[in-house]
């Protein structure tokens, strides 16, 4: 799937660095979008943050961090830092779901919101200082090209939301095909846009 600004074209022959560095600037873009909303669209762009994020996470868990625990020095250690941290920020989305972000408990959602943004910027920071430079530094660029493409495929089937019962490291891998399906069904019977 192409992302704004890019042209189906492109993005097919995109590099993964590239592709994570650019969904990683969307996510900050989306953080923004929630923070700047009134009441009336704090909800909605909030549920479209929850979605990337959800997505994204999820094509790393499949994709990326797989590669790294073998292609990284120290890749093992690495890549379960990340995974506690997309553990925490899972949770702190299915807290932040159940909250009034528009009504007297706003303050309350806000402050929670701003500590997420700043795990979240945390996590983004870490991945791209330990895991993406191996990821340039040690293929090809066909490689790489094919491994934007397996991203975007897992994108395209991951959950759009976070799942209580899901765990980052597999043990619960066969919830994911399940939850994706019933995500995609929900978000196409509200007319939610996808991505």
């Amino acid at each position: 799937m192409a992302g704004r600004g890019t042209s189906p074209g492109a993005a097919a022959e995109e590099d993964v660095v590239a592709l994570l560095v650019r969904r990683h600037e969307e996510i900050r873009e989306r953080f923004d979008a929630v923070e700047a909303a009134g009441d009336e669209g704090r909800r909605a762009a909030f549920r479209r943050l929850v979605r990337l994020v959800t997505v994204h996470e999820t094509a790393e868990e499949e994709v990326v961090h797989p590669y790294a625990r073998g292609a990284v020095e120290g890749g093992e250690e690495i890549v379960a830092a990340r995974l506690e941290e997309e553990r925490r920020t899972s949770k702190a989305l299915l807290r932040l779901e159940s909250m009034d972000c528009a009504g007297p408990g706003r303050a309350a959602f806000l402050r929670e919101f701003a500590a997420l943004r700043e795990e979240a910027e945390a996590h983004a920071r870490a991945e791209e200082r330990y895991e993406f430079p191996p990821l340039e530094a040690g293929s090809d660029p066909e490689w790489r090209r094919a491994m934007a493409r397996a991203v975007r495929a897992a994108e395209s089937v991951a959950p759009t939301r976070p799942y209580p019962a899901a765990v980052p490291d597999g043990a619960d891998a066969g919830a994911g095909p399940f939850a994706a399906v019933v995500d995609r069904a929900r978000n196409a019977r509200h007319g939610e846009e996808g991505r």
